[in-house]
């Protein structure tokens, strides 16, 4: 039964996930928690170490669970149900693209999927920065160190293309953000 349920979670998964891994966030997010399979502070820690790890996000995160909860075999099917319908997908557009590349309605329903992503996009960071600095349901209840070290990071990664004229590496901004984690929360 765990089989199937990650087969069929995870091809949803990859066939609602338009714009990459991290629009997909809250559908993995909503995903995962409804079936219990990981707990939402784990999970922000799933997506830290995805994010961290080389491979798609997508494809880490169904590796991971999919181990977790049915083994080897377990991975394997919720990578694969995760990938098959990008592939299938990329596949027949490749086939089709020279004629739709030049159709005005598909390009205006492209365009319009692309501001929808961007909003997703804009929804999970907000999202994400703030259960990572808010502790609890208040204002009052903030964790200014998380506050100090989300807004500097953010200060660095806008600022540095200002200093510089070129725009920071995200590789660079996860190193200075996990040895800034480690300095700061280490110690506590």
């Amino acid at each position: 039964m765990i089989y199937l349920e990650l087969f069929l979670g995870f091809l949803r998964i990859g066939l609602f996930s338009f714009g990459g891994a991290y629009a997909a966030i809250p559908l993995i997010r909503e995903t995962v928690l409804s079936y219990g399979w990981i707990t939402e502070e784990n999970l922000a820690y799933m997506i830290a170490v995805s994010e961290s790890t080389p491979g798609p996000i997508m494809v880490n995160m169904a590796t991971y669970i999919g181990s977790s909860q049915g083994g080897v075999f377990g991975a394997v099917i919720a990578t694969a149900a995760v990938v098959a319908p990008a592939f299938i997908i990329v596949l027949l557009l490749t086939a089709l693209f020279k004629s739709l590349a030049e159709n005005r309605v598909f390009r205006a329903g492209l365009s319009g999927v692309k501001a929808c992503v961007a909003g997703v996009i804009l929804a999970t960071g907000a999202y994400m920065a703030a259960t990572n600095c808010f502790e609890g349901s208040t204002v009052f209840d903030a964790d200014v160190t998380a506050l100090v070290m989300t807004a500097a990071l953010a200060a660095l990664y806008f600022g540095w293309g200002k200093i510089f004229k070129k725009g920071m590496s995200p590789l660079v901004l996860i190193f200075i953000a996990a040895a800034a984690g480690v300095l700061v929360y280490g110690w506590k």
